[in-house]
Formats: structure tokens, C-alpha cells, sequence
């Protein structure tokens, strides 16, 4: 196996896409695809970069960018969309195309975010290369005092892959990069919970803690029992256990270290620990270490959510394959059971069923507890879609072994058509432009429908796109 197939196999399990297949070569489209690859990543490495890095959105001048908020050109976004997202996009045209200035592009992002790495050994949201009102307490000295690494959102775990892949793509030859990614790993296990749970954020190794299993509440939860500083405790809010599971799973397969799929296997057995008790054998946002359901933000109320709950069953299924241990597996039949008979009218599910009762839970515009979706506010996604067809097959692949590795949602490998589209949408300058029709971004930024816009998130999934039809396209 050589270089480029074995930094692909990494990326591709990373990406959450299906697997690749040979297709009939178009000689024409490949090298049109080729080409447009190489004219995004010399405008988006020359004219976006800002000290290796990147947020999520550009004015098409490159005179305006935001991330949550406006950002100044000596901050880079460390949670996706940003500087990680971008980089694995590098590394997936390097992959593909094995032209040399793709994978400088990478390792300039990949510098980039240890320059940010903290003295606790993850990252926060953003990295600062110059004054900012709260500044990481950087290793490398520079900085303030900000040590607080983070999981929210995929922070830590993006920046983790991002290096890791980019050390194997570098031959594990960059000290700095090489580093940086086992230190953080390093950090990253200090900072799993005896029970295998990890916190919201860590600013050095977790103190030992029994292991329970999860149990509802003995008082009013409505009222008692709400913790401040609800992100030292164990938490699985925006799929946290996911991302840390595809980053255990990553550290493992590219260092053959089998620590990390000890981490995993842990991983795993909290998710069994935290699955609630009949009638409700879902999961909750966050839980104290009693193992019982805590408050996290004011919106965020103990509850079994729809959402993670989601995550947490594919996540068992992955570590499942991973592992080759089935047992990781019997959770999910009572859970999907529950599930089933909780779903919307509209088919969807809901982010909170309140505990005991199961009713859809909201809050309205002053975060007071409602059963009324109409009065929530619509900041938060208090409805999801439900994936539940899908890891009801998942599931039984898994059981029947008809699948190996990394259980994530999928889809097709891109078709010809697919590609032509991106390839056409490119404009002469190596950009695609997107316009603001109304719909959610990440940040948040407050557009003007019909406002141009350049995306990070586009460019890496158009990049990503025509590098994995180039890897299928194969001779």
C-alpha cells in the first residue's frame, strides 16, 4: 500500500463518506477536476491564509471575515469550519493528486494550530497572533492565561486529526507537528473520566471519580441540582462522543498504539453506563458524577435528547467494529425501540423528552420550560431529523459483520455530474462564491439575503468532493 493510499484510507474514515469504487476514467473531466483543485488551493492558500490559518466566511474582496463574529486578520478559527477543515481539505488533494504544494498548504495549517496549542494540551475555539480581550495560554510561551481546552463543538478533536494526518503525510518527520499531535493525545486520554466519559473542557488531568450507572433524579430537577461550571462533568452535548471516538480511532490507526483503542473501548463503556433506565433508554446531555442528568446551558435542561442520543448509538456501533466486541452493540435495539415510538408527527425528533413523562420539552423566548414548540426560540435546533432507518441497519450489518471499520453516516462516491457542477461553479480566480439565502450558518453571522460570501466549509467540501471522485476515477 503505498503513500497516497494509506494517508487517503485515513482521510476518507475521518470524512464520513462511503466507500470508493473504480469508475470509467473521463480523461477530460480528471484533468479539469485536477485543475480546479489546484486553482482553489492557490487562491484559498495565497489570498485567504492569515498566518497559516482560517475562519468560516469572507467578503468576496477578502477585506471582511467572520467566525462566531467578525474577526480580524491575526485570528484563525480552530472549531470547524475552520483551520482543521481546511487543512484536511489539503491533504485530501495532496492525497489525490500528490502535487507538492497542497500538502505545504497543509503543513502550514497544521503549523498554524501548534502555534495555538495550549499548555493543557487541546485548543480553544480560536488562536491569536496578536492582542485579543481573552488570549490562550499558549506552549509556546506567547499568549495569556486562557488554558481551558476544549471538545465543544469538535475543537480539540479537529485539530487533533488535522495534525495527525498531516504528520503521516509528512512521514512523521515534522518534529514540531509530531509533537504537538502526541502531546495532545496524551492530554486528551489525562483528560478521560475513570468511567470513560470525557468533560466539555479540561485544563489538566481529570480527578478520579466512581463509576455509576446513569439514574433519573430524586428531586425537583426543574429547580435543584443545576452546577455552574456544568462543562468539568461528563458530557455528550453535540456529539462529543463521535468526534473523540473518530480522533481515538485515527490516533490508533496511524500510531498503532493500542492505548488509544483502550480509550475507546472506555469510551464505549460509559455510553453503556449512560444509557437511562426503562421507559427511557436514551441518553442525556450532561450528568453529574452521581450519574445523574444536570443542567447545562440556561436552554439546555436535564432531559433524554434526540440528538446525542443519535450519535451516541452510532458511536457504539463504531467502536463495536473497531474493537471487534460486540457487546457495545446491546444498547441500541432497546433504543431504538424507544425511539420509534417517540418521534414527532412531522418525523422528526425531538432535541429534549422530558424525563419520566416523555413529552417533547421547549423553552419559549425568556428559557422558561415549555411543552410548545412554537414559542422556542430559534437559536437552538429543538428538532431534529431522525437517522434511525439507518443505524437500524448499521446496527445490523454490525451484528452480521457485513461491514468493517468506521460506522458513520454515508454517501455515494461523487459522480461525474457532481463534479462537472463544481468544476463549472469555480470562477477564474479559484473561487467559489456562495449567496445567503436565509438558511442557518455555523457563527451565526448576520447577512443580508443575497449577500456574497466566500465559505471555508464550501471549499472544503467542493475540494473534497473532486479529490474523492479523482481517487475513484482510477485507471
Amino acid at each position: 500500500m503505498n503513500w497516497r493510499t494509506k494517508l487517503w484510507i485515513g482521510l476518507f474514515t475521518l470524512s464520513a463518506s462511503g466507500p470508493l469504487h473504480a469508475q470509467p476514467v473521463d480523461a477530460r473531466l480528471r484533468q479539469e477536476a485536477t485543475q480546479a483543485i489546484d486553482k482553489a488551493v492557490s487562491f484559498y492558500r495565497t489570498r485567504v491564509a492569515s498566518h497559516g490559518g482560517y475562519v468560516y466566511y469572507y467578503s468576496v474582496d477578502l477585506q471582511d471575515r467572520w467566525g462566531e463574529g467578525r474577526a480580524t486578520p491575526d485570528t484563525i478559527f480552530v472549531q470547524p469550519p475552520g483551520t482543521p477543515t481546511v487543512g484536511m481539505a489539503y491533504l485530501k488533494a495532496y492525497a489525490a493528486t500528490g502535487a507538492r504544494n497542497h500538502l505545504d498548504a497543509a503543513r502550514e495549517a497544521a503549523e498554524a494550530l501548534v502555534y495555538g496549542q495550549l499548555q493543557s494540551g487541546g485548543w480553544t475555539q480560536t488562536i491569536h497572533f496578536g492582542p485579543a480581550k481573552r488570549l490562550g495560554k499558549y506552549r509556546n510561551g506567547k499568549g495569556g492565561s486562557w488554558n481551558a481546552s476544549s471538545l465543544d463543538d469538535g475543537q480539540s478533536q479537529a485539530a487533533l486529526e488535522m495534525l495527525m494526518l498531516a504528520d503521516q503525510a509528512l512521514d512523521f518527520k515534522h518534529a514540531a507537528i509530531h509533537e504537538a499531535a502526541v502531546y495532545g493525545l496524551k492530554s486528551l486520554l489525562q483528560a478521560q473520566f475513570p468511567n470513560g466519559a470525557f468533560p466539555q473542557v479540561w485544563t489538566r488531568p481529570v480527578d478520579a471519580k466512581p463509576i455509576l450507572r446513569a439514574k433519573f433524579p430524586d428531586y425537583d430537577w426543574k429547580t435543584e441540582g443545576k452546577v455552574r461550571n456544568y462543562w468539568d462533568y461528563y458530557t455528550l452535548n453535540d456529539n462529543l462522543a463521535g468526534t473523540v471516538a473518530a480522533t481515538l480511532m485515527a490516533a490508533h490507526k496511524i500510531y498503532k498504539d493500542d492505548k488509544y483503542q483502550a480509550a475507546l473501548a472506555k469510551l464505549g463503556d460509559f455510553l453503556i453506563l449512560a444509557q437511562m433506565p426503562a421507559p427511557q433508554p436514551g441518553w442525556c446531555q450532561q450528568y453529574n458524577f452521581d450519574m445523574v442528568p444536570i443542567w447545562a446551558r440556561k436552554f439546555e435542561p436535564p432531559a433524554i435528547t434526540g440528538w446525542e442520543s443519535q450519535d451516541a448509538m452510532e458511536t457504539l456501533i463504531a467502536i463495536a467494529q473497531h474493537t471487534g466486541n460486540k457487546k457495545y452493540l446491546e444498547p441500541i435495539p432497546p433504543a431504538l425501540a424507544y425511539f420509534q415510538k417517540s418521534l414527532l408527527p412531522n418525523g422528526k425528533v425531538a432535541r429534549y423528552y422530558e424525563l419520566k413523562t416523555n413529552k417533547p420539552l421547549y423553552m419559549d423566548a425568556r428559557y422558561q420550560l415549555t411543552y410548545d414548540d412554537a414559542a422556542a426560540p430559534s437559536h437552538y435546533g429543538w428538532q431534529q431529523p431522525a437517522r434511525f432507518r439507518e443505524i437500524a441497519q448499521k446496527l445490523d450489518n454490525a451484528q452480521s459483520d457485513k461491514t468493517k471499520g468506521l460506522a458513520t453516516r454515508s454517501r455515494g462516491t461523487p459522480t461525474a455530474a457532481e463534479v462537472r457542477k463544481i468544476v463549472q461553479e469555480l470562477d477564474a480566480e479559484g473561487r467559489w462564491i456562495s449567496a445567503y439565502g436565509g438558511e442557518p450558518l455555523v457563527g451565526q453571522p448576520r447577512f443580508e439575503r443575497g449577500f456574497r460570501f466566500i465559505s471555508s466549509d464550501v471549499f472544503s467540501r467542493n475540494v473534497g468532493t473532486l479529490s474523492e471522485w479523482l481517487m475513484a476515477a482510477k485507471d
